[in-house]
Formats: C-alpha cells, sequence, structure tokens
C-alpha cells in the first residue's frame, strides 16, 4: 500500500503570448491608419435655436439689404460711409451708450457691411451686439 498522496500540479496559466499578440495587433493597426490632414477650413455658419431675450432699453435696430445699404430704425441711412454711419447711431442712441444694437443683415449682404457697422458702434462706444437669424425649427 502506498499511502503517500501524490501532489497535482499547479495549473498556471501563461498570458506572455496573449500580450505579444494585442501588442502586435496594436502595432498593426496604429500603422495601417490614415490620418486626413485638411488643407482647407470648412465653415458650418450656425443657425440660431434660442429665445429672445427681452431688455429693458428700446434696442436699435440695424438692417443690411443686400446691396449693402443701411437702415437704422427702418430709416434709411444716406450713404455707407463710416463718419455717416457713427453720427446716424449716436443721433439714433442719444446719450445711452450701452442700448443694445439688433443687427440684421441680408444672406447675401458683404461681409464689408456688417465689419463697417459694428466698427461704427464700438467706435461710439456701443458695444451690445446682437445679430438676427432665423429660428430653426425642432428637428431640423
Amino acid at each position: 500500500m502506498n499511502f503517500r498522496q501524490t501532489r497535482e500540479k499547479e495549473l498556471d496559466v501563461n498570458i506572455t503570448p496573449l500580450i505579444d499578440v494585442v501588442f502586435l495587433l496594436l502595432i498593426f493597426f496604429m500603422v495601417s491608419t490614415t490620418f486626413n490632414r485638411e488643407t482647407e477650413i470648412s465653415i458650418t455658419l450656425p443657425e440660431a435655436s434660442a429665445q429672445k431675450v427681452e431688455s429693458k432699453d428700446q434696442p436699435i435696430e440695424v438692417v443690411i439689404d443686400r446691396n449693402g445699404r443701411y437702415y437704422i430704425n427702418k430709416r434709411q441711412v444716406v450713404n455707407n460711409r463710416l463718419e455717416t454711419l457713427r453720427r446716424a447711431l449716436a443721433e439714433t442712441a442719444g446719450d445711452k451708450r450701452n442700448v443694445p444694437i439688433i443687427i440684421s443683415a441680408d444672406a447675401n449682404t458683404p461681409h464689408q457691411a456688417v465689419i463697417t457697422i459694428m466698427d461704427a458702434a464700438r467706435q461710439i462706444g456701443m458695444v451690445k451686439l446682437t445679430f438676427a437669424a432665423n429660428q430653426t425649427q425642432p428637428g431640423q
């Protein structure tokens, strides 16, 4: 009779080959991935979805049509010069310089026309500018 207990070998899982395979797959995917470098900037203009913000002061509405003509509170400005726009804004605002200005520009208005009215407002100390936009419907 043999009363000696036989010891079973201890089981161990060698994961070294598994780590090697995962490492090689990682290197393969890193090397084979292509990175696109865009040479031009793609711009998607935002649409407004916020609600109107009510103000204490009556805002000054500046409308710029597709030809670059300015209308301040529905009255056409004589010409498009910066000095004329500054004077018209100052007369409309009076002594208040914290009155908000709402700029409504046609979609085909030259960008320079919008920059000109912004510059005229800044030069006389009016910095509360808002741009009017069409409100998007949910799901669009």
